[in-house]
């Protein structure tokens, strides 16, 4: 039996939640992608903990290839706000159409400063 990691269909493996993180001048962008709920949580919530750790002036959440996002791990983004400093210092960026519908109907696009792209949160006061 070969170890097909590429192959996600039919095998039951899952796409890694955290794609990227880098340092862009005084922040921090993290990338997302796939599915993002109870089951990887842990993965988000140790790569915001990390970029956290590095006391950035904003951490930037690019999720851009998140395919969908459940209450868990809204409830993991909530968690890294409540510890900042400048709370507005954690910016969501490039939510698509259905991670942007999960943001609108908890409310939680109200309290978190969403932006179109990872330039526009990276260029936003904070």
């Amino acid at each position: 039996m070969s170890d097909d990691r590429g192959s996600i269909a039919g095998d039951g493996l899952r796409r890694q939640p955290v794609l990227g993180v880098d340092a862009v001048g005084t922040a921090v962008v993290i990338r997302l992608g796939g599915e993002l709920d109870l089951y990887n949580a842990a993965q988000v919530r140790s790569a915001l903990a990390d970029a956290h750790a590095q006391t950035p002036e904003r951490i930037v959440v690019d999720l851009g290839e998140v395919e969908f996002i459940d209450s868990t791990a809204l409830g993991v983004l909530i968690e890294i706000r409540a510890k900042l400093n400048n709370r507005d210092g954690l910016l969501l960026a490039a939510p698509g159409l259905e991670t942007r519908r999960a943001l609108e109907v908890s409310g939680l696009d109200k309290l978190f400063v969403v932006r179109d792209s990872v330039q526009d949160a990276l260029g936003a006061q904070v």
